[in-house]
């Protein structure tokens, strides 16, 4: 059993099936709300809604254009990833799988490739990156990985061979990534340091934050029980040790006093 699937049998067994989601938050079939830190890897780092992202999907299913050809949606995915990544003009490809993301960008420059985590590589100037992998931030994308190179001669001559592995979408998931793009863009100009730090008094004894991202100090040999130990307290953290779990943003800070009055009986 791998750890997505771990994780999801273990809330099944506490709580039942999720019969909601909102925000950072999840509803369950025992009517238990329980506090969302895994976020699916980030792809629900903007909370569970969807909001304007679904809109979009729904009205592009209402017309009925759902076809693997190119739409309007098209270039207006590459024009929101451009309006991300404001500086230089890319190209934008889809895949399926993040290895062949990432072999793609490789090809093109091995030594200037990065994932794109938002409020995490602050430091980074990415106009000078020629390939850049994005996991849009819209629940249940978990199979969408977008590829945003250089536009340049040179460039699109050393990522052609790849690009037998990319994908296109239908126009309703393209639609609902370009709008996820644009909320983060939005998001990006609202979210600060000051949103994530006022949990940190409690959260500090079990992750080193940085900006949203919250990575374990619990030994690995540990993690499990404190992964579990968590889920009995309502609170859902990412299953892999190696990947962070994500601040709840608009969660009050509440929603951790369960754990400062029930801490992990062995972190160290």
């Amino acid at each position: 059993m791998n750890e997505i699937e771990f994780l999801a049998e273990e809330i099944f067994k506490r709580y039942g099936t999720i019969k909601r989601a909102r925000g950072p938050f999840l509803y369950t079939e025992k009517r238990k709300r329980l506090t969302d830190l895994y976020q699916e890897g980030g792809r629900a780092i903007l909370g569970w809604g969807g909001s304007s992202a679904f809109t979009m999907l729904k009205n592009a299913l209402d017309r009925g254009a759902t076809g693997s050809y190119r739409t309007d949606f098209t270039y207006r995915l590459e024009k929101a990833v451009n309006e991300l990544f404001i500086g230089c003009r890319r190209k934008v490809f889809v895949f399926a799988k993040k290895e062949d993301a990432l072999f793609a960008g490789l090809k093109v420059n091995a030594e200037s490739t990065s994932v794109y985590h938002p409020w995490y590589q602050t430091e980074v100037d990415w106009t000078s990156v020629e390939s850049i992998v994005i996991e849009p931030p819209l629940p249940w994308t978990q199979n969408i990985f977008l590829l945003a190179v250089k536009e340049t001669e040179e460039n699109l001559g050393k990522i052609a061979d790849s690009l037998k592995r990319q994908i296109r979408l239908a126009s309703p998931m393209e639609a609902a990534v370009t709008r996820s793009i644009y909320n983060l863009i939005s998001a990006i100009q609202t979210r600060q340091e000051k949103d994530w730090f006022i949990y940190d008094n409690i959260i500090n004894k079990y992750w080193e934050r940085k900006g949203p991202y919250l990575f374990p100090k619990i030994a690995m040999d540990k993690y499990r029980d404190f992964l579990l130990h968590c889920l009995d307290l309502g609170i859902v953290i990412s299953p892999s040790y190696e990947n962070p779990s994500i601040v709840p943003f608009g969660a009050d800070k509440g929603v951790f006093s369960v754990l400062k009055n029930n801490p992990f009986p062995s972190e160290n």
